[in-house]
């Protein structure tokens, strides 16, 4: 039996188009229907024909739904609930693809107090962006965290549950807070050092006569993907979890002071075990099929 049998996905970019091809290849009994604020999205989503109706208003596309996920930032999910507010059945039960929870989970019980609101994270992506950016397989054996506020129905929980893991993900459930915290030193405080080294780089071109980009290595090369993520998104992550975002940045801070006092007094041993416990966590990860062990992250160079 299916967990829901009507859809509507509300924001069509790189999760939202995702969700779609997942859920017609996963589940193609399912009635998908979509909806996008920029009228460009909705006329490429209707080209690529990502659902069985892509409608003109947030309101029409949710009224026969009984499962309906925002994929749009986290900045822009009070106004997206609010649009939904007075078409959503009374049965239907609300859900989310955001990064940060807190303010979520806020933000759609203000909007929406007598809905069944069942948060969830999947933790994947690129750094591409659009309704043709999207894939089926994103979320194969990957972590969709739940983050349900108390006293939330078990069985919409479960419901949403059984959705992502029809799309191939595996499910954790955390507290709001807890998953912010995680959050904040697992991926959003990465994008935050990727972002301030490639734009260091990006100011040294004109010092360096672009030497810089010609002879990137790998490593300055990985940090411009993350960097290249999509700009209003992580504008909206790093403010609505700011408190855990700064927290781990201050501690990061304070780490990165410690390595470079030991770069400048010139304590090998120190910067030796430093670089033997991050190579574990890195195999860890890999053990974990979190990432992939070939050489050069398993690219192509064909």
């Amino acid at each position: 039996m299916l967990p829901f049998s009507r859809v509507a996905i509300i924001g069509l970019g790189l999760i939202g188009s995702s969700i779609a091809r997942a859920v017609k290849d996963a589940m193609p009994g399912v009635a998908l229907s979509g909806f996008d604020a920029d009228a460009d999205v909705r006329e490429r989503a209707r080209a690529l024909r990502l659902c069985d109706d892509i409608a003109d208003s947030a309101g029409a596309a949710v009224t026969d739904a009984d499962f309906v996920i925002l994929c749009v930032p986290v900045g822009a999910m009070a106004a997206a609930a609010r649009d939904i507010a007075h078409d959503l059945p009374d049965d239907a039960v609300i859900s989310d693809v955001g990064s940060s929870k807190g303010s979520v989970v806020a933000a759609l019980r203000e909007a929406l107090p007598d809905a069944a609101i069942v948060p969830a994270h999947p933790v994947a992506g690129t750094e591409r962006s659009g309704p043709e950016a999207g894939f089926a397989a994103l979320f194969r054996n990957r972590w969709c965290i739940l983050t349900p506020p108390e006293g939330t129905d078990p069985l919409a929980i479960e419901r949403v549950g059984e959705f992502w893991k029809r799309l191939g993900a595996k499910i954790e459930t955390m507290e709001p807070a807890h998953h912010d915290r995680v959050l904040a030193v697992t991926s959003h405080l990465p994008h935050l050092i990727a972002y301030t080294i490639v734009g260091t780089a990006s100011d040294l071109e004109e010092v360096t006569s672009s030497d810089v980009i010609k002879y990137s290595a790998g490593g300055f090369r990985d940090f411009t993907r993350i960097a290249a993520s999509d700009p209003t998104m992580w504008r909206d992550v790093f403010l609505s979890n700011r408190e855990a975002v700064l927290d781990m940045l201050q501690r990061f801070s304070e780490d990165l002071s410690a390595l470079q006092r030991a770069i400048r007094w010139g304590k090998g041993d120190e910067l030796f075990d430093l670089f033997t416990r991050t190579r574990a966590v890195r195999r860890s990860i890999v053990e974990q099929g979190q990432d992939d062990a070939r050489e050069d992250f398993g690219r192509s160079h064909e």
